[in-house]
């Protein structure tokens, strides 16, 4: 049994994710996804644990071991206040081990907490999980505590929300929680303040020194500064009631040199960041506002930005724009639009802010249309990978083509339950001599659903392992080539032979993939050249033949 009791900070400055795993324990449901039920310290326990956390588009299982840092014999970071829960601890290491270490969770927002353990974006309009803050203004206020007892630059969980008849009128209170453990508000409708004798009917107080308070939700408004909002994405929610928004999803890098062009300071090389398109067909059922349009909410997420602290970096600024797409445009799957367009034409939205924290994202209501959003770092020139979600009232079209980032995300989560195939995975090299072999329509560097089809169909891989070693021989290597359709000689074999085996003369899915890839492209280029050859010597014959007969009739 989880409550958010258990949680109590240590000597590890991630208060802001031990916020959100108080705000997780109101929400039966969405903890027994991030701690599975069924495991415990009972008969079949093996000293391990698993947890599931949403990373960037997916849920992952992290495996850990039970032992805990310890100092003179206590928990050094989370831990309960009865000391006899362990959940928490175990919650954390998991946490840990995905971005690192511990030092890695040292300071950040409680959003990027919700977001891992939901999937869920701000700002949207159910099911939601709650923290909050005190905003500080210079780094000596940063867990400063206040003459009430309230810590600034702090988080906070949001675990409640009341209205009591006090004194013949409805007072509305609103209940929060340190994850320190202690440390409580002391103002109107603390714990034991005189408010509560004069509270007709139910009564919410509770009085023990468990972090734990309420207050006036007009005091809250005048204290805190920042609430951050969390709702559960589709995959989450199991619960009808609530209102489901579409969601669709993009990856992307931002690389020096090509695809870094920085924010739209940079005139000259913003055009060169990834764009995305989006389609808004349907306006919003209800406009509750009165203003028709497609709502939606644009989220862009920094990966993995935690793992590279020990390289000495952090989180980049980040932000977006975005622009109408051209009529001209309209319905082509991908759209990357040049220098002159972005110097020509102003944004028709933006995000609100450039802020250098894993995620920034803003609601928007626009008109019917087509739409480019521009992702980019404040400054150009930066390395990055990220992914863009776009949350919609309706369901919103994209482009639903696959990139090689994609592609490599997609193929490697086939593969990996396929214990009849053994490989390390695919390599983005490989991934990108597929998209470009079978990217025949529109040569924009990403596959279409049927080219796709298409790709999966030459993967003749496991028919021709005839010892079911998961592994291919060379021999079977000739054989299968020879089912492609390649007849070799023996020195173009023994090429291929020393350039994609392994030392014990065998080749795993991906270098077979990719060897028979490049094969299809050589063999591919090679005849359009000869047609091409082909077509120049008819044109010459044709002018010949036409200059013989004009030379006849003079």
């Amino acid at each position: 049994y989880t409550t958010r009791t258990d949680i109590c900070q240590g000597a590890l400055g991630d208060c802001w994710l031990l916020a959100a795993i108080a705000s997780l324990t109101l929400n039966e449901y969405v903890m027994a996804r991030v701690v599975p039920t069924d495991q415990s310290f009972g008969d079949d326990y093996a000293g391990i644990f698993h947890f599931q956390f949403w990373q960037y588009g997916e849920w992952v299982d992290v495996v850990i071991d039970d032992r805990l840092p310890v100092k003179d014999g206590e928990l050094l970071f989370v831990h309960s206040a009865e000391g006899r829960e362990f959940w928490s601890a175990l919650l954390e290491k998991a946490y840990a081990k995905v971005n690192g270490c511990y030092e890695a969770l040292s300071g950040g927002s409680t959003t990027e907490g919700f977001e891992d353990f939901t999937g869920g974006i701000k700002a949207l309009e159910a099911g939601a999980l709650l923290g909050c803050s005190i905003d500080i203004t210079s780094a000596a206020d940063s867990e400063a505590v206040t003459r009430q007892k309230l810590v600034k630059g702090h988080a906070y969980s949001l675990t409640g929300a009341v209205e009591v008849n006090y004194r013949g009128r409805m007072e509305k209170l609103v209940r929060i929680r340190n994850p320190w453990g202690q440390v409580e508000w002391t103002g109107a409708w603390s714990d034991g303040s005189s408010e509560w004798k004069y509270v007709q009917g139910d009564c919410p107080h509770a009085n023990a020194e468990d972090g734990e308070f309420w207050m006036s939700f007009s005091e809250f408004s005048r204290n805190y500064n920042r609430v951050e909002v969390c709702t559960l994405t589709p995959d989450t929610i199991d619960d009808d009631s609530v209102k489901h928004w579409s969601v669709s999803k993009f990856d992307g890098t931002w690389r020096r040199g090509s695809t870094a062009g920085g924010c739209r300071n940079n005139p000259y090389t913003f055009w060169m960041n990834p764009q995305f398109v989006i389609r808004l067909e349907e306006e919003d059922d209800d406009p509750g506002d009165g203003e028709v349009g497609c709502s939606f909410v644009v989220g862009l997420i920094q990966k993995n930005r935690r793992k590279l602290r020990k390289q000495g970096e952090d989180m980049h600024t980040v932000g977006f724009a975005i622009y109408e797409v051209p009529k001209q445009f309209y319905g082509q799957r991908e759209v990357h639009l040049d220098k002159n367009f972005f110097l020509t034409h102003a944004q028709t939205a933006k995000s609100e802010t450039f802020i250098n924290l894993r995620e920034v994202s803003t609601r928007f209501k626009l008109p019917p249309g087509e739409y480019l959003v521009v992702p980019s770092t404040f400054e150009p020139h930066l390395n990055g990978d990220f992914c863009i979600r776009v949350f919609s009232e309706k369901q919103t079209e994209t482009d639903m083509e696959i990139s090689a980032l994609e592609l490599k995300t997609i193929m490697n989560k086939i593969v990996c339950k396929r214990t009849d195939i053994k490989t390390d995975g695919f390599s983005l090299e490989t991934c990108r001599v597929m998209v470009n072999l079978m990217d025949q329509d529109s040569g924009n560097g990403k596959l279409g659903l049927g080219e796709f089809a298409t790709l999966w169909k030459k993967t003749i891989y496991k028919k021709n392992d005839t010892d079911n070693s998961g592994t291919m021989s060379t021999p079977e290597m000739r054989v299968a080539f020879k089912d492609a359709g390649f007849t070799l000689n023996n020195a173009i074999y023994q090429l291929l032979v020393a350039r994609y085996s392994d030392p014990d003369m065998t080749i795993d899915f991906d270098n077979f993939t990719g060897c028979l890839m490049r094969l299809e492209m050589m063999f591919s280029e090679y005849m359009e050249n000869i047609q091409h050859v082909l077509h120049v010597l008819y044109i010459l014959h044709i002018l010949h033949v036409l200059h013989w007969l004009n030379f006849a009739m003079i």
